[in-house]
């Protein structure tokens, strides 16, 4: 007769891990709310995962924009504008307007409405005005990230 040990070894559940996900939202889904994912995906992947939509999508991402992120590495030349839908927004842990856009609030969904002064109205143009909101998005992020379980639980 064999003996059996006293305790069995505690058996684990494997759960696949799954990040919570950020919906951000714009009216054309070229800019603001294309950088706001991109940021994420460069510097918060393992907090959340970022999607973006637009109220009425352009036909392409705007290269200056682009061209910002560009240079600190994070991609958003090669997405595509996508229209938004119920169904993104409910699937979604929380969602996120950026800039002055409409977003239809829908019952039950956790929103979150970042109020972006266009650095436009300081005077920065070109570049400059490119790259200053592209820093002003990539605090919001990560503050959010920061924040995350406090904010949009």
């Amino acid at each position: 007769m064999g003996s059996r040990p006293a305790t069995q070894p505690r058996r684990l559940a494997t759960m696949a891990h799954t990040h919570p996900t950020v919906l951000f939202v714009c009216n054309t889904n070229g800019g603001k709310s294309q950088m706001a994912a991109a940021l994420a995906t460069l510097d918060v992947p393992h907090v959340f995962t970022a999607i973006s939509a637009g109220l009425t999508p352009a036909d392409t991402v705007n290269g200056q924009a682009a061209a910002s992120l560009a240079k600190i590495g994070a991609d958003m030349a090669s997405k595509t504008p996508t229209q938004l839908t119920d169904d993104m927004q409910r699937s979604a842990d929380v969602v996120v307007t950026v800039g002055d856009a409409a977003t239809p609030e829908l019952e039950g969904v956790k929103y979150v409405r970042w109020n972006i002064i266009d650095p436009s109205v300081f005077g920065a143009k070109g570049d400059a005005r490119m790259d200053k909101l592209r820093d002003d998005l990539r605090e919001r992020v990560n503050d959010l990230a920061g924040e995350f379980g406090t904010c949009c639980s």
